[in-house]
């Protein structure tokens, strides 16, 4: 008999957890279908300054602008037409690029409430709040989203820039600029970005085979050279994100040197797991690079989520 009732109140207990177990089940599937699928065009926040931008971005300064301009006006805005139709609504430039004069007529149509403008002084103006009004005339828009100070490589920038910086938080009071902040090329200019209250953006170089990414000291690359240990880098990724300030990875195909695409796959997975990026650029020069990019990125997405 009392085997009877033990086996009874088995069989109880694991109707009653089977029961609760379905009755939760719905509910956690509503849990999952809710969770928002990841995409290499998502709409994301850059750190706290409450700026949207598309998570894949495209760069406008392939070998400096000059691949792109070989495309020709035409080429080179259907080729940004192209990227806006598959959901980029990020664009990279600076005023060294030679696609610089041609952003204003490749934007043209497009709204630009949706845009993510993103450009760069590359030397100290006599007059600053000039200079970005410049940039504002040369892209046809009443703001920039995002302006930053170019190429940084010494410990000492924020001083040596100090009228730039004053003269971006002013642009910034005017509504001329959305956010302000640095790319840097060598660690102790990285460093010295994250020191400093002033910074709101970093565009970062980064990728796993330490390619064209920052080092203790700025070196002339060749094509056969090794690159440099990135976890530095990481290290103040990890310091920038502890600080709330937007981060955008560059540099991701290794300035074009993956000519790989076991390379290319490897550091866009790479990227995808930095939860320390909010976005990433990528250079591109022709529509099925755009297409590679954006399914490594949907795929590695998946993966990490």
């Amino acid at each position: 008999m009392s085997n009877i009732n033990y086996n009874r109140r088995q069989f109880l207990k694991r109707s009653a957890f089977a029961a609760g177990a379905l009755a939760l089940a719905p509910d956690a599937l509503m849990r999952a279908e809710a969770a928002p699928k990841r995409t290499a065009v998502d709409e994301v926040t850059l750190g706290s300054t409450g700026v949207k931008l598309s998570r894949l971005g495209m760069g406008t300064g392939v070998n400096n602008g000059r691949t792109l301009t070989d495309l020709g006006r035409d080429g080179f805005t259907k080729l940004i037409h192209y990227a806006y139709d598959q959901g980029i609504r990020h664009f990279d430039c600076s005023e060294s690029y030679a696609t610089f004069s041609w952003i204003a007529d490749a934007i043209k149509g497009l709204p630009r409430e949706k845009l993510f403008i993103q450009s760069k002084i590359d030397t100290i103006p006599a007059d600053v709040l000039a200079a970005v009004d410049r940039h504002r005339k040369n892209f046809n828009t009443d703001y920039v989203d995002s302006m930053l100070v170019h190429c940084m490589v010494t410990p000492g920038w924020t001083d040596e820039w100090k009228t730039v910086l004053d003269g971006l938080n002013q642009a910034k009071d005017k509504k001329w600029i959305r956010a302000k902040g640095v790319s840097c090329h060598s660690i102790p200019a990285l460093r010295a970005s994250i020191a400093s209250d002033w910074t709101e953006v970093h565009l970062v170089r980064v990728n796993p085979q330490g390619r064209r990414v920052d080092g203790m000291e700025q070196v002339k690359w060749t094509p056969t050279d090794p690159g440099h240990d990135i976890a530095p880098v990481l290290v103040e990724l990890k310091n920038m994100r502890a600080k709330g300030r937007g981060v955008i990875g560059m540099k991701i195909m290794g300035e074009g040197q993956f000519v790989n695409p076991e390379d290319r796959e490897k550091s866009i997975r790479f990227a995808m797991s930095r939860t320390e990026l909010d976005a990433v650029v990528i250079g591109f020069k022709n529509t099925g690079e755009i297409d590679e990019a954006i399914k490594r990125m949907n795929a590695a997405l998946a993966e990490t989520a």
